[in-house]
């Protein structure tokens, strides 16, 4: 399971970074089909979540809550990543771009206001891309904008940005920004986006609610209201759904209850696609973790599939790298490192650990990693290294490993798509720092083909498999239960987002 309101890493932390693309399970649509052609217009969506908020606010900490419930559905971007991993034009008609590449020219969309009634213009989306980009900013791609020179508003409907250096995947990147009215306030508790839906109410702590904005600019959402409701633990969400206080649960977290729906006519079990990431995170920095081969000998006493296993059962899948399955840099790297605990000893008497080592584990306090601490623990006791299991809060957690770095190794949750470029970055957590990986990891930025781009980072993926970088544990399924009324759902959850415009209920 996964704790309630903790925010999964994607790219950077848990507690305060919001970080999709794999295939996890057997699923292959990106939309529920519908149980009959008629619905209700004017129902009532209610979406049960473990993950509340922790504010309103994408670049002020707010969490995988947040994206799960505003993305797409209160706010906008320029473009949209569609549930099926496709990129599309949302507030923007268009583009055009330099023969250098350096410079992007978009249009926007005419007609559409903000949820307060103001129009939209190119000064709300400069405000927007500076508001990721600002020196404060928590968002999980910031860093990804690095590039970005300047931003001109030559009129009210064209906005121009010039790089510093060619990025291929600057578009793409520009579906994570949320346009918002540069003249808002107080965006942490309140909104004003131009979505499909306006914010109804936010009750801290049980649910906050969505209606349908009659000024929407585009199709209208196909149910009047959506109320995500918040629960504690997976328990108590599947019981709600069972007595109908929930229509559809967002991401099943309890395996072992899902007989009960799908034995039940009046459920539909759907296994859609992930990419979340369970990591064990080594500081590449630091003793021994700093050796290669004890990366790798630790990576090899541990039994991945056994522990995918007993968190899992048959869902999920194992990657043996930081890239999911639909990344089109996907290579199956589960045998680089293959479970062998007669390799790992023999790597760790390789690397001076012969009779070998303690270390700490920061662990945060919410599952599954209690349970994967504990199995990881057993595993490295037959190889001699003991493990010292430190249970901390993700505001801990976000301290002490991620902006101090002072730790030995930890567990974690990452969950955007497309980021094994972190490995690229030796200033990231984990401190990984391998020359020739940041510069494919440039290069790819900087390709003027996705050909070019896919093959860089294949050799990323490589290396860091060779490098045992990380230890990445299992890649999470992607479980979507519904009420047999609902259909026009999303299945694959892509970064957390929940798109629950096109939800229908008849």
């Amino acid at each position: 399971m996964r704790r309630k309101t903790a925010p999964l890493l994607g790219g950077a932390l848990a507690a305060t970074l919001a970080l999709a693309l794999t295939g996890c399970g057997s699923g292959t649509a990106t939309k529920s089909s519908s149980p009959s052609g008629s619905y209700d217009r004017n129902a009532t969506v209610s979406i049960g979540s473990l993950y509340e908020p922790q504010n309103l606010d994408m670049t002020a900490g707010g969490g995988q809550g947040v994206t799960e419930a505003l993305n797409g559905n209160v706010y906008e971007g320029l473009f949209q990543l569609t549930d099926d991993g496709k990129i599309e034009n949302r507030l923007a008609t268009g583009y055009t771009v330099s023969p250098d590449g350096l410079t992007y020219t978009f249009k926007l969309r005419s007609g559409v206001t903000f949820h307060s009634g103001k129009a939209l213009t190119s000064a709300d989306v400069k405000y927007s891309i500076e508001k990721i980009t600002g020196e404060t900013s928590q968002a999980a791609r910031k860093s990804s904008f690095d590039m970005v020179k300047s931003i001109e508003t030559p009129d009210a409907d064209t906005v121009k940005v010039t790089l510093s250096a060619k990025s291929i995947s600057f578009v793409y990147n520009l579906s994570y920004v949320w346009i918002v009215d540069s003249e808002a306030k107080d965006l942490k508790t309140s909104e004003d986006g131009t979505g499909p839906y306006k914010l109804d109410k936010w009750t801290r702590g049980s649910a906050l609610s969505l209606v349908r904005y009659d000024g929407y600019w585009g199709t209208p959402a196909t149910n009047q209201k959506v109320v995500f409701k918040y629960f504690k633990d997976a328990t108590a969400l599947n019981n709600a759904l069972l007595t109908n206080a929930v229509d559809v649960v967002t991401s099943e977290q309890s395996p072992d209850a899902l007989d009960q729906f799908k034995n039940n006519r009046n459920y539909k079990v759907n296994d859609g696609h992930s990419t979340t990431k369970l990591l064990l995170a080594f500081n590449d920095r630091v003793k021994p973790f700093d050796n290669a081969l004890v990366r790798k000998a630790v990576t090899s006493a541990i039994d991945n599939k056994k522990l995918l296993q007993s968190v899992w059962g048959d869902y999920g899948t194992l990657i043996g790298s930081m890239t999911p399955p639909t990344d089109p840099w996907y290579e199956d790297l589960t045998k680089v490192n293959p479970y062998d605990v007669a390799l790992a000893k023999k790597q760790l008497a390789e690397a001076g650990y012969a009779k070998g080592f303690s270390f700490t584990l920061e662990t945060p306090n919410y599952d599954p990693h209690p349970t994967a601490a504990s199995f990881i623990k057993s595993e490295l006791a037959k190889v001699g290294i003991t493990v010292n299991i430190h249970v901390i809060t993700p505001d801990e957690w976000y301290t002490k490993v991620y902006k101090n770095r002072d730790f030995s190794a930890t567990l974690q949750e990452h969950v955007n798509d497309r980021d094994i470029v972190w490995y690229g970055n030796p200033d990231f957590y984990w401190g990984y720092d391998n020359k020739q990986v940041t510069d494919w990891v440039k290069q790819a930025e900087q390709s003027d083909t996705a050909d070019q781009q896919t093959a860089l980072l294949k050799k990323v993926n490589q290396q860091i498999a060779q490098d045992a970088a990380s230890d990445w544990l299992y890649l999470y399924p992607q479980i979507v239960v519904a009420n047999s009324k609902l259909s026009g759902y999303p299945l694959n959850g892509l970064n957390s987002q929940f798109y629950a415009y096109g939800i229908k209920k008849s």
